[in-house]
């Protein structure tokens, strides 16, 4: 590939990262007006997984995995996609979208406090102050009167936070976890099992199911998105960009997502910008950088990496 083509595609791949999947969180709001959380997730999931399967197919791809693959797949698409998604679109039932994408936006933070519990791995200086401009941030998102006097807003909050919780060990788990080799075929076990099982737990709470045909007009736009772009756009790139970049600046997607969501859900959905969650924003989110970022500190270190 050309030099001009392949920075095209890593304009684009971004644009994915950024826009598309800063904007999912719009989207399921959206769609979670009028449909099921639970159903909801799982048609999305099932039927990304459905295309990736025919899409690699039809590239030659193998689909074939060991059973110990197959039971990790499921294991990783229930703590990403089931629980971890599937909670975040019951959540949006109660909670504004942009405000939901600010404290996801804490999963740098909680992944390593959990690497820490969990590994015993050593937490560098930049991080501790992560650490602790990210506890003060989340403390100023959720403590705000306006949104805890709303009705549902502190079990949503709590949900959310335990979807951090699972994708967060998700991360972990994967990390070690014996995967399919390809990203592609991997990334569709993922999603087909985990939306098979946000399907049974669909049918145990009872959800009533409808047809596409059912829906409003923007609800079946929001699922095509949702689908398409959100799911198999969206990882793709941000696949490629892991190939084509430094993982730092693929990272750079957990600050502008938020902000994304935040800008569409008070455009779209007239949800409130207060002046307190500007401050958590970005006190949390400089928290994420200095998490994130592999400089070291002066007295720590002579020179940055």
């Amino acid at each position: 590939m050309d030099k001009s083509k392949h920075q095209i595609l890593i304009i684009l791949s971004f644009f994915s990262i950024y826009v598309i999947w800063g904007s999912t969180y719009l989207f399921n709001k959206i769609a979670v007006t009028e449909l099921p959380p639970l159903m909801l997730a799982s048609i999305r999931f099932i039927t990304a997984g459905v295309l990736i399967f025919i899409i690699a197919a039809s590239m030659g791809k193998k689909l074939r995995i060991t059973t110990k693959q197959l039971i990790n797949c499921t294991i990783a698409g229930f703590l990403f996609l089931t629980f971890g998604n599937g909670g975040l679109v019951w959540a949006l039932k109660y909670v504004d979208s942009g405000f939901a994408a600010l404290e996801i936006s804490a999963q740098p933070l909680i992944v390593l406090l959990m690497m820490l519990l969990l590994d015993g791995k050593k937490i560098q200086p930049m991080s501790i102050i992560g650490v602790v401009l990210g506890v003060i941030g989340i403390y100023l998102l959720v403590s705000q009167k306006q949104l805890l006097s709303q009705e549902g807003s502190g079990i949503g909050m709590l949900m959310i936070f335990a979807c951090l919780l699972s994708w967060s060990y998700g991360s972990i788990f994967v990390g070690k976890a014996d995967l399919p080799s390809n990203y592609f075929i991997n990334t569709g076990y993922q999603m087909f099992m985990g939306g098979m099982l946000l399907l049974l737990f669909s049918l145990i709470r009872g959800e009533v199911w409808t047809i596409p045909t059912q829906w409003s007009s923007k609800v079946q736009v929001s699922m095509v998105l949702l689908i398409v772009f959100g799911g198999i756009v969206a990882y793709t790139s941000f696949n490629y960009l892991l190939r084509a970049v430094s993982p730092e600046k693929v990272a750079t997607s957990t600050y502008v997502n938020p902000v994304i969501a935040i800008l569409l859900g008070w455009y779209f959905l007239n949800e409130k910008i207060t002046g307190q969650s500007i401050l958590a924003a970005a006190i949390l989110l400089t928290g994420v950088y200095f998490i994130n970022t592999k400089r070291k500190l002066a007295i720590y270190s002579r020179f940055s990496k």
